[in-house]
């Protein structure tokens, strides 16, 4: 697997995701300032990786800091996690994440005699240990989810859901990749997910390395081919599920999950246990995420629509627990009715 992120001597690494599928090129991060820039500008994208990366920023805001005392470092601390949480609002593993390290920190400093440089190399280890669980997670509900998929024919996904969103492997795409290594023959049909393109830049691009039949749609394609029985079951990751089942996906996601439905396909998401928000009750809470208008007017440089035309740019939207079939996690597979609990 190409790294998606990494933590190294200099700093965190990064793939730049902005740049594929033409150009494999890295953006080194030497401070939290500047992981909080790689995450808001999706250079890093997807809610585990995004996660984990404001980890590894905390630890290297903790690691850069020239704080004498523990008053000292507990002050910068605060700035570094709202910094870090003030970059994307719907992904909840962001701010899972944050708190996991804030609350390491604190059972650090509350250690009699602890002194700074062991609570910077322990918020170095967390962050490490939160990147191998994470691939762990994938790996583990991508078994979890592989007898779900069709022995053979067409999974539509959208957006990107893979290895790229992770730590590696992925959620969706690491439950199709479960699913081939288990001898199904499945043909994956990627929506090409506008306005950003994960699907035809980033899904498409991870598959063809390994391999898997791929074939990009334009977002519009989706229920003619339903119609025509080349689909047989749709699988997507999440951004935030909801205590009810609501899910928070790249925005389309509710239409294709309506699509399904029409068409008698089961509709399947791919998340860890981190993404699932047990603090929101419904999806009618779930913050969404407003994207800058040049996204949909722009592409490449180049303008697309006439000067002054208003925009709409919502990141996510929200997918009733109605229309999802199951949710895949690490924990094991959730059905309707759903009361996701703590287990």
């Amino acid at each position: 697997m190409i790294p998606t992120l990494e933590w190294t001597s200099a700093g965190v690494r990064f793939l730049d995701q902005t740049r594929l599928p033409l150009e494999e090129s890295y953006v080194l991060a030497t401070t939290y300032g500047q992981v909080a820039d790689v995450i808001t500008t999706m250079v890093v994208r997807g809610a585990p990786a995004i996660g984990v990366s404001a980890a590894m920023g905390v630890a290297l805001g903790v690691q850069k800091s020239h704080a004498a005392t523990l008053a000292e470092l507990s002050a910068e601390l605060d700035v570094i996690c709202k910094t870090l949480a003030a970059t994307r609002p719907t992904a909840v593993n962001l701010f899972w994440a944050i708190d996991r390290m804030r609350r390491r920190y604190l059972s650090l400093a509350a250690e009699p005699g602890i002194g700074i440089d062991a609570i910077r190399a322990a918020l170095v280890q967390e962050a490490r240990t939160m990147y191998d669980e994470d691939i762990a997670a994938c790996r583990t509900m991508g078994q979890n989810g592989a007898s779900l998929m069709p022995q053979s024919g067409g999974v539509l996904t959208h957006c990107n859901a893979g290895a790229l969103a992770s730590c590696g492997y992925g959620m969706a795409l690491g439950v199709i990749r479960a699913a081939v290594e288990n001898g199904h023959a499945l043909h994956v049909y990627a929506d090409e997910t506008r306005p950003f393109l994960q699907g035809a830049r980033l899904t498409a691009w991870e598959l063809m390395h390994d391999g898997i039949p791929t074939t990009v749609l334009c977002d519009n394609m989706a229920a003619s081919l339903m119609r025509q029985g080349k689909i047989k079951a749709v699988i997507v990751g999440a951004d935030r599920v909801a205590a009810n089942g609501d899910v928070a996906n790249k925005i389309g996601t509710y239409g294709v999950a309506i699509l399904a439905k029409e068409h008698g396909l089961p509709f399947y998401v791919a998340c860890p246990w981190s993404t699932i928000d047990l603090a929101t009750a419904t999806g009618d809470s779930i913050p969404i995420e407003q994207r800058s208008p040049k996204e949909v007017t722009h592409h490449a440089g180049k303008q697309l629509t006439p000067d002054g035309v208003g925009v709409e740019n919502p990141a996510f939207d929200v997918t009733p627990a109605r229309y999802v079939t199951a949710i895949i996690t690490e924990r094991g597979v959730f059905r309707p009715p759903y009361a996701l609990n703590g287990r």
